[in-house]
C-alpha cells in the first residue's frame, strides 16, 4: 500500500497536521516520518500489537475527542492551560481491554473533520495568538475579582454598619432614620425631570460641561457652569468640633482675609445701596452671603434665574470646604445654628430648596428638607417641620409622612401642630383613593382618614373659614351662622395658634381645591357639628388645650414665617417681630449666638444716624453732636466742649430769633379807584 493512500486512510494530507494547542506548527511530525519509512510494518503491527504498544495514538485520539465537541476555535484558547489536566483525566478513565478497532476509527473520523479546520487555524494564527494572550489576561482578572469582591462587601457592609449604628444609637432606634436619611441621587433636580419628561427632554439642549476647572471637584448639590468665574479658594473651611453620643459636630470657619471682606460686606449692607453689593462679588466671586444677599436683591426685581444660580453659586462654594467626614445622607453629621458661620449653610440649602418647589421638583426639595431637618432635628432652627408635611404630599411620598408620624409623635407631640393634624389625614384618604389597593384596606384608610380629619377640625376651627376662604369655596349657611367655626373661633384663638394656622392655610390652600377632597371635607364638617351639637367631650378637652397652649411661638417658628413669604402669616407676626429690622442673610438670629470673632468698632458710628436736626445743626455748627456726645477723651475736654455747645447754641438761638424778628411781610399794592373800567390800559 503506498505512503499517499496510508495518509488518505489516515485523514492526514500531505503538509497538514492535526491541532496541536501546545505548538501550531505545519510540518511532519515524528510519527508520520517514520509511518514514512514504514508504512506496510506499522499497518500489520496495528492490528496485532497490544494497547500498551499504542498508547501515543490513544493520546492523540483523547485530544481530538474532546476537542471534537468544541464549535468555536477560539474557545479552545481559553482550555489551553488546563489541557494537561484534561488529558491525564482521560488517561485515568480509559479502559486497557478496550476495542482498538473502534479507537482508530473515531482517531480517523476525528482527523478528517480536523483536515476542514486546519485551513481556518492557519489563516488566523496571528489572531488565535492576540486572543490567546487576552482570554489569559481576562481570566486572571476573574480569578483576582473574587478577594476584590469581598473586599468591597466587607467595606460597604463597615460604611453602612457604622452610618446607621451612629444614627440609631443617636435616636433610640430606628425611628429618626426615615427623615433623616438622604439619598444622594434625590439631591438632583435633573433625575426628578428625567422622570416626568424623559432624559431626553431634559438634556436636549445641554452641552458637555468642560472639566478643565481648577480645584474642580466633583459635588453632589450643584454642578459648576461654564458661565461662572474659576473658582478659588473662599477662606471657608470646615472643622470637626467633637464626636459625642454618636454624632460629629462640624462648623464652618473663616480666614482672617475672609473675615475682612465679611466686613466689607456688612457695610455694604448698611448702605442700602445694591450697587455696593454688587461691587463686592464682583472683586469676591464666591462671598456667600454676598451672594445670598444678592439673590434676594434679583428675585425682588423678578429676576429668578440670576436668583437661582447666586444660591447654587453658593451652595458650591460650600460643599468645595466640607470636612472629609462630613456627610450630606448619613444624618449624624451637626451643624450648630448658634454660630454665624453655619447659618448662611442653612439659609443657603432653604432658598435652594423653595425655588426647587417652584421649579416643579417638589420630590428634590423633599430631599433638601430631610438634610436641613438632619443639620439639627432637635432645635430644627428654621422649623422644616412645618413644611414637610407640604413637600411630601406634594411629591406623593404618603406612607413616608406617616411613618414619620408614627415615629415621632412620642417625643415631639407632631398631632399639636395644625399642619400634621390635617395633612395626616389627607394622607390616609389619597391612599384610599390609590385603584390598586384592596376594597377591605381602602375602607379601612377611608375610616381612618374620617376620624383624623374631625379630630383636627375640633382641636382647629379656625383653619376652615380662611381655608374655605382661599379655595374660593362658599359654606353652607349652617357652617356660616354656628359658633363652632364662626368668627368666634378666629378671633379667640391664642396669638401663636394663629400664626400656625395662618401659614398652614396659606400653604397648603392648593391641596385642598380638588373637588374629591373638598366633597370629603364638607362631609366631615357636617359629621363635627352633629359631635358639636350632641356635646361631645372632646370638643371641651380641644378647647382647654387651646387656651393652655399656644401662648407664644418660639423664635424659630417666626424665622419660617419670614423665610416662607406667605402674606396670611407675616400679617399675624407679633410686633416685637415685626418692629425690629429683618436682615436677608441673618433673619431674626438666636440671641445666644457663638460669635468666633467680632467686627471691629467703626469710626463715626453714629453720624449715619442722626436725624435731619442733627444733620442741620451740624451743617451750621461743626462741633455739634448730639447723639454722639462730646468728641474730646480727656475730661476737660468734656466739661470745655460742653461750655462751648451751650454757648454755640445760645448764639444760634440769638440769631434765629433776631432773623425772625426782623421778617417784614410786604402788602400787595392797593388801587386808588377801584371802579375804574378794566378797559381802560396806560
Amino acid at each position: 500500500m503506498s505512503t499517499r493512500a496510508l495518509r488518505r486512510l489516515r485523514g492526514k494530507p500531505r503538509g497538514q497536521e492535526a491541532l496541536d494547542l501546545g505548538e501550531l506548527t505545519l510540518g511532519d511530525s515524528p510519527e508520520e516520518e517514520q509511518a514514512g519509512a514504514g508504512e506496510e510494518e506499522q499497518l500489520d503491527t496495528a492490528n496485532v500489537s497490544p494497547p500498551s504498544t499504542r498508547k501515543p495514538n490513544n493520546r492523540k485520539s483523547k485530544k481530538n475527542k474532546a476537542q471534537k465537541n468544541v464549535s468555536n476555535i477560539y474557545e479552545l484558547i481559553c482550555d489551553a492551560d488546563n489541557e494537561a489536566e484534561r488529558i491525564s483525566q482521560d488517561e485515568e478513565a480509559e479502559k486497557p481491554d478496550g476495542n482498538t478497532s473502534n479507537g482508530t476509527e473515531k482517531s480517523e473520523s476525528i482527523d478528517v473533520e480536523k483536515t476542514k479546520d486546519s485551513n481556518m487555524k492557519s489563516e488566523n494564527r496571528v489572531k488565535k495568538k492576540k486572543k490567546k494572550k487576552k482570554t489569559k489576561a481576562t481570566s486572571e482578572g476573574v480569578q483576582e475579582a473574587g478577594p476584590n469582591d469581598d473586599i468591597d462587601v466587607l467595606l460597604q457592609n463597615l460604611e453602612q454598619s457604622n452610618g446607621f449604628s451612629l444614627q440609631n444609637e443617636e435616636c433610640g432606634g430606628t425611628d429618626r432614620r426615615a427623615v433623616l436619611h438622604v439619598e444622594h441621587r434625590n439631591l438632583n433636580p435633573e433625575t426628578e425631570l428625567k422622570r416626568y419628561f424623559g432624559a431626553r427632554a431634559v438634556q436636549g439642549d445641554q452641552r458637555p460641561r468642560q472639566r478643565n476647572r481648577q480645584f474642580h471637584r466633583s459635588t453632589w448639590m450643584t454642578s459648576p457652569k461654564d458661565s461662572w468665574p474659576r473658582f478659588s479658594r473662599t477662606g471657608v473651611s470646615m472643622a470637626l468640633l467633637e464626636s459625642k453620643d454618636g454624632a460629629q459636630y462640624f462648623a464652618f470657619e473663616h480666614s482672617r482675609d475672609y473675615q475682612q471682606v465679611q466686613f466689607k460686606f456688612l457695610d455694604a449692607v448698611e448702605s442700602m445701596d445694591p450697587n455696593n453689593i454688587v461691587a463686592l462679588v464682583q472683586l469676591n466671586q464666591y462671598h456667600i452671603d454676598s451672594l445670598l444677599q444678592l439673590s434676594d436683591v434679583c428675585r425682588i426685581q423678578e429676576d429668578q434665574e440670576m436668583a437661582r444660580d447666586l444660591i447654587e453659586r453658593a451652595l458650591y462654594s460650600f460643599e468645595c470646604a466640607f470636612h472629609p467626614l462630613f456627610s450630606l445622607t448619613s444624618g449624624a453629621c451637626r451643624l450648630d445654628y448658634l454660630r454665624p458661620e453655619n447659618r448662611a449653610f442653612y439659609l443657603a440649602l432653604y432658598k435652594h430648596m423653595m425655588f426647587l418647589e417652584k421649579r416643579g421638583c417638589p420630590r428634590t426639595a423633599l430631599e433638601y428638607c430631610k438634610l436641613i431637618l438632619s443639620l439639627d432635628p432637635d432645635s430644627d432652627p428654621l422649623c422644616m417641620l412645618l413644611l414637610i408635611d407640604f413637600l411630601t404630599l406634594r411629591s406623593r411620598e404618603y406612607q413616608s409622612l406617616l411613618q414619620l408620624y408614627q415615629d415621632w409623635e412620642v417625643h415631639r407631640n407632631l398631632s399639636q401642630l395644625p399642619n400634621f393634624a390635617f395633612s395626616t389625614a389627607l394622607c390616609h384618604f389619597h391612599l384610599s383613593q390609590q385603584e390598586d389597593l384592596d376594597p377591605e384596606e381602602s375602607v379601612r384608610q377611608r375610616q381612618r382618614a374620617d376620624i383624623m380629619l374631625q379630630n383636627a377640625l375640633i382641636m382647629f376651627p379656625g383653619v376652615l373659614m380662611p381655608l374655605l376662604d382661599l379655595c374660593a369655596v362658599q359654606p353652607d349657611a349652617t357652617v356660616t351662622s354656628h359658633a363652632f367655626f364662626g368668627p368666634k373661633s378666629q378671633i379667640g384663638q391664642p396669638a401663636a395658634l394663629a400664626e400656625l394656622t395662618a401659614l398652614y392655610v396659606g400653604r397648603t390652600c392648593s391641596l385642598w381645591r380638588e373637588a374629591a377632597v373638598m366633597l370629603w371635607l364638607e362631609e366631615s364638617v357636617k359629621e363635627v357639628l352633629c359631635r358639636v351639637d350632641a356635646k361631645d367631650p372632646l370638643v371641651e378637652d380641644c378647647q382647654n388645650k387651646r387656651k393652655q397652649r399656644y401662648q407664644s411661638a418660639p423664635r424659630n417658628i417666626h424665622r419660617h414665617v419670614l423665610l416662607s413669604e406667605i402674606k396670611e402669616a407675616i400679617s399675624s407676626l407679633p410686633l416685637e417681630v415685626t418692629s425690629q429690622p429683618v436682615m436677608g442673610f441673618d433673619p431674626l438670629p438666636p440671641l445666644d449666638s457663638v460669635v468666633s470673632y467680632t467686627r471691629p468698632e467703626r469710626q463715626h458710628v453714629g453720624a449715619s444716624n442722626e436725624s435731619t436736626l442733627s444733620l442741620f445743626f451740624r451743617s451750621l455748627l461743626p462741633n455739634f453732636n448730639l447723639q454722639g456726645g462730646p468728641r474730646q477723651e480727656d475730661d476737660m475736654g468734656v466739661a470745655r466742649a460742653g461750655q462751648e455747645l451751650n454757648q454755640e447754641v445760645d448764639r444760634l438761638m440769638v440769631a434765629m430769633r433776631e432773623m425772625l424778628a426782623n421778617i417784614r411781610f410786604q402788602e400787595p399794592p392797593r388801587e386808588d379807584n377801584p371802579y375804574r373800567d378794566e378797559e381802560e390800559w396806560d
